[in-house]
């Protein structure tokens, strides 16, 4: 089956049927333009970096893997018996898991509304999702809709404040411009290309501030440089 316009999905594909496959090149608004290696996408638990393995570690009982990909976090979390549901808007990606035994939903965390969880894990900097600072308490209250009494999210992110530094350590920023963890990203592999898309980059204390307000207790669980993993537990 050929996916059209999903750049995730067709490397993802063609990765599986060749064990090769062109990088996906990320452009950005604020930044030179970077790349994803699609083998990384299939990495094991050993390739993974110490902070996913840190969060795949405080997953219970049922789990929604947010934004899945190719299902790297979901397959681990299914072998060592958990519940777990793989949640993705690309086409392609939802084929290849579903062919390898991943119960499996096409879409985005914003369409899903008719399950609970206990746990929502949203790797590679998941709080993204929520697009803009200004949006991330209204995306903390729908994910709050899909956890189970004294459910979890999981969740990473970057303070991206290191883009603004100066030689001399002091820090640049336009004060009248938007947050500056505020991105939009486009996605390109070979002929497939999506829109311009927004993409968060919250630092911690405007994270810990939202989720207080929607009604979660927040636990910094691991900090490595500017790139951090916190445990929200709705109260």
């Amino acid at each position: 089956m050929q996916v059209k316009h999903d750049p995730i999905g067709a490397a993802i594909l063609d990765f599986a049927a060749t064990g090769t496959s062109q990088d996906i090149v990320v452009a950005s608004d604020l930044c030179e333009d970077d790349v994803i290696a699609s083998g990384y996408l299939f990495r094991s638990r050993k390739e993974m970096p110490v902070l996913e393995k840190k969060a795949l570690d405080r997953c219970a009982g049922k789990v929604l893997d947010v934004g899945a990909g190719a299902g790297s976090h979901a397959k681990i979390l299914k072998e060592k018996g958990l519940d777990v549901t793989a949640l993705e808007p690309s086409e392609g990606a939802v084929q290849y898991m579903r062919s390898i035994g991943l119960t499996t939903i096409q879409g985005t965390i914003q369409e899903h509304t008719n399950a609970t969880y206990d746990t929502l894990l949203l790797l590679m900097n998941g709080v993204g999702l929520a697009g803009k600072l200004e949006q991330l308490e209204s995306f903390l209250e729908h994910a709050k809709l899909l956890l189970n009494p004294g459910g979890k999210i999981i969740c990473d992110s970057t303070d991206i404040q290191y883009l603004y530094e100066e030689e001399d350590g002091s820090m640049w920023m336009d004060l009248n411009a938007e947050y500056y963890g505020n991105f939009k990203f486009q996605m390109t592999y070979k002929d497939h290309q999506t829109e311009w898309f927004d993409w968060l980059y919250v630092d911690f204390i405007r994270l810990k501030n939202a989720a207080e307000k929607t009604g979660f207790s927040v636990e910094l669980l691991f900090e490595q440089d500017d790139h951090y993993l916190v445990e929200l537990t709705r109260l």
